[in-house]
């Protein structure tokens, strides 16, 4: 039987590792455990895999929160022109600045989507938050 620890500590009585087994042993017999519930083969991967991409959507929102400080502190206010740096458009922009680019123009022009729309009525914030820091 699976009993949870937290179970076996509230009921009094002592706990060394000579007598443990006996006394868990008189605890069962006396009807004092609760047997914990452990669920089917299935459930348990389907718990698993859930734990698992929880972790991982945790661990990409950590990296896109570390590419937006680097930017933030070289000067590039990427998130000024596009909500999610990550998107289409950003991810142009971004490899474009990799590649050596540093025409805010030009970068404004990789706008996709509804942020290409957007971009004639906000080209001064655009080219202003998109101009490198050069040092």
């Amino acid at each position: 039987m699976l009993v949870n620890a937290r179970h076996v500590k509230n009921v009094p009585g002592r706990k060394t590792d000579v007598s443990d087994a006996q006394w868990l042993c008189q605890l069962m017999e006396a009807g004092l455990l609760r047997s914990s519930f452990v669920p089917p083969k299935p459930q348990r991967r389907l718990r698993s895999l859930t734990r698992y991409r929880k972790t991982q959507i945790a661990e990409r929102q950590r990296e896109a929160n570390r590419l937006h400080k680097a930017l933030e502190d070289t000067g590039i206010k990427l998130d000024c022109v596009a909500s999610d740096i990550l998107g289409k458009s950003g991810r142009a922009m971004l490899d474009a600045l990799v590649k050596g680019t540093t025409e805010p123009a030009v970068l404004a022009d990789l706008a996709k989507g509804r942020l290409r729309a957007s971009s004639p009525r906000s080209e001064k914030r655009s080219r202003a938050a998109l101009r490198p820091i050069t040092r």
